[in-house]
C-alpha cells in the first residue's frame, strides 16, 4: 500500500490527472494535497498524493488476518467501498470474542488498524469494522434511546445527561437529533467519561 503522487499547476488538475491514470473515481480514493514552491525558473503548483480505497481494504484485511490468527480466530470478510468509505464486516464462529465486552475488542482492532494505516501513509481514510451486524444493531439501539430521551426532554423541559460514550457513539446521538425539534445536544466532560447532554430548546431559542 503506497501513495501515488501527481503534480500539476492546480490541485484540481493534479487530482484529475491521478484519477485518470489510476482508473478510479474520486469517491474511490482518499488523498492529500500540498502546494509546491516554485524555483528560479519554475512556477509553483500542487502535489496530490492519492491512495485507492481498494488498496486500503486489502491492507485492512491482511492486517486483521495476522492479528486474528494469533487469537486463533478464523474469519471471513464482506467488503463494500462507497462514498469515500471502506466498510468491512467480519464473520466467524467466535463472534463474541471478536466483539468483546461492550464492543471493546472490536474498538481496539479499529484503533490498531487506524494507526497502522497512518504509519504507512500519513492518512486517516474513513473505514468501519463490524462483526456481522453488531454495529448496525448498536446504532439502532443508540438512536432509539436518544429519540426516547429527546421526547422526554421536550415534554418535561428538563435537560438529560446520557451515560458516558465513546466518540463514535456520541456522533450517532448528535447526528440522530440534529433535526429533532425542541432539543439540541452538546458533549461534556473528559474522556473516557465524556457524555452527551440532550438539552431543551424553547421556541424563542430556536428562533
Amino acid at each position: 500500500m503506497k501513495l501515488e503522487v501527481f503534480e500539476a499547476k492546480t490541485k484540481e488538475e493534479a487530482l484529475e490527472k491521478g484519477l485518470i491514470e489510476l482508473h478510479v473515481q474520486e469517491q474511490e480514493v482518499v488523498y492529500k494535497a500540498e502546494e509546491t514552491k516554485g524555483g528560479l525558473f519554475k512556477s509553483g503548483g500542487y502535489k496530490v498524493s492519492i491512495l485507492p480505497l481498494n488498496e486500503v481494504s486489502e491492507f485492512i484485511k491482511d492486517e486483521l488476518k495476522l492479528i486474528l490468527e494469533k487469537m486463533d480466530i478464523d474469519v471471513s470478510f464482506e467488503t463494500k467501498i462507497r462514498a469515500n468509505k471502506v466498510q468491512i464486516k467480519m464473520y466467524s464462529d467466535r463472534n463474541s470474542i471478536l466483539i468483546g465486552k461492550n464492543g471493546k475488542t472490536l474498538e481496539a482492532l479499529n484503533m490498531i488498524i487506524k494507526q497502522s494505516i497512518y504509519n504507512q501513509t500519513g492518512l486517516y481514510p474513513y473505514f468501519s469494522l463490524d462483526v456481522e451486524n453488531y454495529k448496525e444493531k448498536q446504532e439502532e439501539n443508540i438512536e432509539r434511546m436518544a429519540k426516547r430521551i429527546a421526547k422526554e426532554v421536550v415534554s418535561t423541559e428538563v435537560d438529560v445527561t446520557m451515560e458516558s460514550m465513546n466518540s463514535y457513539e456520541r456522533r450517532i446521538v448528535h447526528n440522530c437529533l440534529t433535526n429533532f425539534k425542541g432539543v439540541y445536544t452538546t458533549s461534556e466532560g473528559e474522556e473516557p467519561n465524556r457524555c452527551v447532554v440532550i438539552k431543551y430548546q424553547s421556541k424563542e431559542e430556536d428562533e
